[in-house]
């Protein structure tokens, strides 16, 4: 039987025709987390060879109900290092891996949501009789009927190489589809098919005379050895031959009179528990009704996800290991694959001890021994030691950021260096690091880039890591980060709760796409980091913004009195992002002064200090900008008026 003929048939029987522009026939596989998938990623393969179509792979990761959905990083990070095992065995196959790793509770939605992203024709599911409520958050039968496509159910992996594969059949809409996996398998496997037929299985004359005219066919297959016809019910007549076989492949129970509802049915459940032979169960699609729709969902509409929820759902899938993107080699082939090229600003004032080991470690490793990096720039802020020196010493351009764009004014701080190394770096992404890492490795850079390497939804990624804090001679392992816990993230779980699953908001490790970044304004000092992301998650969700485990990192700890000054601007930075959020004025003045207590030999005393970011609106809007990167084709600001407040404080 050739595969014209059967997909004549199939149409025929399912009453739908595979549509006429689709480029692909689709098969998703789900990889999880405890299943092997190699079984039924061959299984797709067999069928997409047949179909010229291809194999799309993503990760879901199960989470039990009752645990929080962040307990999945761990696993999501295991998870994607099976698909990178995937990605390298099958580089020569027409098969798409998914970047995104899904953690659900009810992993079904996960599915469903995939099938209908990649347009799925076909869905290749595990059956775990025991525990399958559990393990796909729905029962397989209702499953079945929730996904608008084929399903093929798989129960077990052959032990030893397929030679013999039983096919008991009947006249139903199933047949068509079993034939075409049989014979994939077949053709893959060298293997022979048995056709088995009870003949105490009721039919009526339509069914009688399509498996007659399917058999008719079929016999001109040499994959095709033998057809039995048996007078014997269904499952004795499959579990007394089943030992004979090497794989079983028979269909779902067909819908009661009245419903849509399909069922893997009791005889493959009877199958299933009389024998160990690998099993496959096929369900052909067919288009929902709305009776079957509200006996689905209850006739009602599933509640909205609560903001806690998304958040665990998002630090499982968007949290990664620096580990995962060592392999370098891999990161420069994903980078040449998409034409991107890739940028490393270094921010720099008075970091004469640490500077040019930072620049020599991460120019050896990803520029000379492996070309991840396309430039590295350091940008200084005005130092008055020997950083600006040493870096020229090593070759690495050099630029003071009051120098750039001098014509819009200059302000201390970070973030202006950064903002305007924007218009100096050249890369499609930009990755910017401290300067001041006194344990610098590769990974500080390339596991901000591997995420938007890997994964083309992702805008922004942030570094996290333990970092010891030294207390006179002696180090307190897990200490630092006082603004962070203290102010930073209270102040995000207060008024920006999706941003709660970030570990260090404020850590100086980060890199961006340009596209995303040239739109977003920049606070000049100690708001930076968090300027970044309340604009970025209000851009792009959550969804488009990942954050690395870069490990350790010993750095130059800052006095107390400097954290104060920190936490000042960046509490300012929040409420001028509540105000543009709710359009609303909070406070009728900030307050951009703050008293510092000074201590002296048998005295204290007050200091007033000015403390206040400056807000540089998103680059792109400067005409300077827009003619270095030949931006003319693509969507214009609103307005430029914002240029006018460029040398603004923050004013409510």
């Amino acid at each position: 039987m050739t595969h014209d003929e059967l997909h004549e048939y199939e149409d025929v029987a399912e009453q739908e025709s595979l549509s006429a522009d689709r480029s692909q026939y689709t098969i998703i596989v789900p990889v999880f987390d405890r299943v092997e998938a190699d079984w039924h990623i061959q299984i797709a393969l067999s069928l997409a060879k047949g179909r010229r179509g291809r194999v799309v792979i993503f990760g879901v990761v199960h989470v039990p109900e009752g645990r929080s959905l962040s307990e999945g990083a761990a696993l999501a990070q295991m998870c994607r290092r099976r698909l990178d095992d995937l990605r390298d065995r099958l580089k020569d196959e027409s098969v798409y891996i998914k970047p995104r790793i899904r953690a659900e509770h009810e992993p079904w939605r996960a599915i469903a949501e995939v099938v209908q992203e990649e347009e799925g024709n076909m869905v290749v599911l595990p059956w775990h009789e025991e525990g399958t409520q559990a393990f796909l958050g729905t029962n397989i039968d209702v499953l079945l009927s929730r996904l608008p496509c084929h399903v093929l159910v798989v129960r077990g992996t052959p032990s030893q190489p397929i030679r013999r594969i039983l096919l008991p059949i009947r006249g139903t809409s199933e047949m068509p589809l079993m034939l075409e996996v049989a014979l994939s398998l077949a053709r893959t496997y060298n293997a022979r098919l048995t056709l088995l037929h009870a003949a105490r299985v009721r039919e009526d004359a339509g069914s009688r005379r399509l498996y007659n005219e399917l058999i008719r066919l079929s016999r001109r297959n040499p994959w095709l050895e033998q057809e039995l016809r048996v007078d014997e019910e269904v499952v004795p007549a499959i579990l007394g031959r089943a030992d004979e076989y090497d794989l079983i492949i028979m269909g779902a129970a067909e819908a009661e009179l009245g419903s849509d509802l399909r069922a893997v049915g009791s005889i493959a459940r009877s199958v299933r528990r009389g024998s160990t032979v690998p099993l496959i169960v096929v369900k052909t699609h067919r288009p929902f009704s709305i009776r079957a729709l509200r006996y689905l969902d209850g006739d009602k509409r599933l509640p909205a996800t609560p903001i806690s929820v998304l958040v665990d759902k998002w630090f499982a899938e968007n949290t990664f290991s620096s580990d995962e993107f060592k392999d370098i080699a891999r990161l420069v082939e994903l980078k040449e694959a998409q034409g991107l090229t890739i940028s490393l600003g270094l921010p720099a004032l008075n970091e004469e001890e640490t500077v040019g080991n930072v620049i020599q470690t991460v120019r050896r490793a990803l520029m000379e021994e492996c070309p991840l990096l396309d430039e590295i720039v350091l940008i200084d802020s005005g130092s008055t030691d020997y950083t600006v020196e040493i870096a020229r010493d090593l070759g690495i351009p050099v630029y003071l950021h009051s120098e750039i764009l001098p014509q819009y004014g200059t302000y201390r701080g970070k973030g202006e260096a950064l903002w305007k190394s924007l218009y100096i770096l050249k890369g499609d992404i930009v990755a910017w690091i401290d300067t001041d890492i006194v344990n610098i490795h590769p990974r500080f850079v390339y596991g901000i880039l591997g995420p938007l390497l890997r994964n083309p939804t992702i805008q922004y990624v942030k570094g996290f890591y333990r970092r010891p804090l030294k207390i006179g001679d002696k180090v307190q392992a897990g200490g630092g980060g006082r603004v962070t816990e203290l102010v930073a993230r209270p102040l995000i779980n207060l008024f920006y709760p999706e941003l709660s699953g970030l570990v260090q908001p404020l850590a100086g490790e980060y890199a961006g796409r340009r596209q995303a970044l040239e739109r977003a304004p920049f606070y000049t000092g100690y708001g930076v980091e968090t300027g970044l992301l309340l604009d970025l998650v209000e851009r792009y969700g959550i969804s488009g913004i990942a954050q690395v485990d870069l490990r350790q990192r010993v750095h130059h700890n800052q006095p107390l009195t400097a954290l104060s000054r920190m936490a000042f601007a960046i509490i300012q930075v929040f409420i001028d992002h509540l105000e543009q959020r709710q359009r609303v004025e909070l406070l009728s003045e900030i307050n951009r002064t703050m008293k510092i207590i000074r201590y002296g030999p048998g005295r204290y005393f007050l200091e007033e200090v000015a403390i206040s970011d400056h807000r540089r609106p998103p680059i792109i809007t400067l005409p300077e900008y827009r003619e270095r990167f030949g931006i003319t084709d693509r969507e214009e600001p609103d307005s430029l008026q914002e240029l006018d407040s460029t040398n603004q404080e923050i004013t409510p």
